[in-house]
């Protein structure tokens, strides 16, 4: 079956949220990252954000943060969107992630709301058009309030999508009206940053999605995409149907995606290696269990 790119989707329509891998003494392992990216592209993906939560951008260097960008430029060439995660608490510091991810090869940077400080929303709309300002890139908006504390209120959104460089969304607000809202109103290319959202906001009008999920599976996530995309309704909610106990394990199971990522990855020969402090790896009978919900949505093809 093949599919299009909508004009609307500024990086792509199915993009993998990339764990980093690292070698087993803790490293940045940039070969595994090719390998990794290489097979997420064959299998599906049209674009990957690299440096994001998933990720492990709190515990990742500067330095490795641009390495990794341009080893993942290297594996997968100039026509895969590479979005790179540059934010932080520090809007100073933001900026300066966004000009290096620029000199990396990365096609676009994601930034998300400050978190810690919880600034007020003319604080937050303030640093998003300065790293705006500051690079040549194209801007992805991180409304992920159930980690930053803070969100990105509907109204602010409506008025940040007047620069022409904001001009996309990953969306992890769990306030689909108000997704709706800004949807009705702007532009802005919205892509469902949470896996059980996948087909019900790209049927309201996304551009695509940003799965965690995808490191694993990014043949069947794509497939529920290409499902709508072929006017089969049925199926697609088939295949995220299918998908649901998976995505249960891995993002809702009382562990973060990264660690059920890079477990499960670690399982199946992938690329991957352990999590950074303060994170944990995953428990024998924790991978046990993905590996099992991995296995029965594989073999339902």
């Amino acid at each position: 079956m093949t599919t299009t790119r909508k004009p609307s989707s500024p990086f792509g329509r199915s993009l993998c949220a990339m764990i980093t891998p690292f070698t087993e003494a803790g490293a940045l392992d940039p070969d595994g990252a090719r390998s990794l990216a290489a097979r997420l592209v064959a299998q599906g993906c049209d674009g990957l954000v690299l440096n994001g939560t998933t990720g492990e951008s709190p515990t990742t260097t500067d330095a490795e943060k641009a390495e990794l960008v341009a080893a993942v430029r290297e594996a997968v060439g100039d026509g895969v969107s590479l979005v790179a995660g540059v934010g932080s608490a520090d809007t100073r510091h933001t900026v300066e992630l966004a000009l290096a991810a620029e000199k990396a090869g990365a096609d676009g940077v994601l930034v998300v709301t400050p978190y810690y400080s919880r600034p007020p929303q003319e604080a937050v709309e303030a640093h998003f058009r300065q790293v705006a300002d500051a690079s040549g890139l194209p801007l992805m908006l991180y409304d992920i309030p159930g980690r930053t504390g803070t969100r990105i209120e509907p109204d602010t959104m409506i008025r940040l999508a007047e620069h022409p460089r904001i001009v996309a969304v990953k969306d992890c607000s769990y306030d689909f009206l108000g997704t709706q809202k800004v949807l009705a109103h702007t532009e802005l290319a919205y892509y469902a940053g949470c896996d059980e959202h996948v087909l019900a906001l790209y049927a309201v009008g996304a551009a695509g999605c940003v799965s965690t999920v995808a490191n694993v599976v990014p043949g069947h996530i794509t497939s529920i995409l290409d499902a709508y995309d072929a006017a089969d309704t049925a199926r697609a909610r088939e295949l995220q149907l299918r998908a649901t106990p998976l995505i249960e394990a891995m993002m809702n199971a009382g562990l973060p995606g990264t660690v059920t990522a890079k477990a499960l990855l670690n399982r199946l020969g992938l690329p991957a290696g352990p999590v950074r402090a303060p994170l944990l790896p995953a428990g024998q009978e924790a991978a046990d269990g993905l590996l099992a919900r991995y296995q029965e949505l594989t073999a339902a093809r």
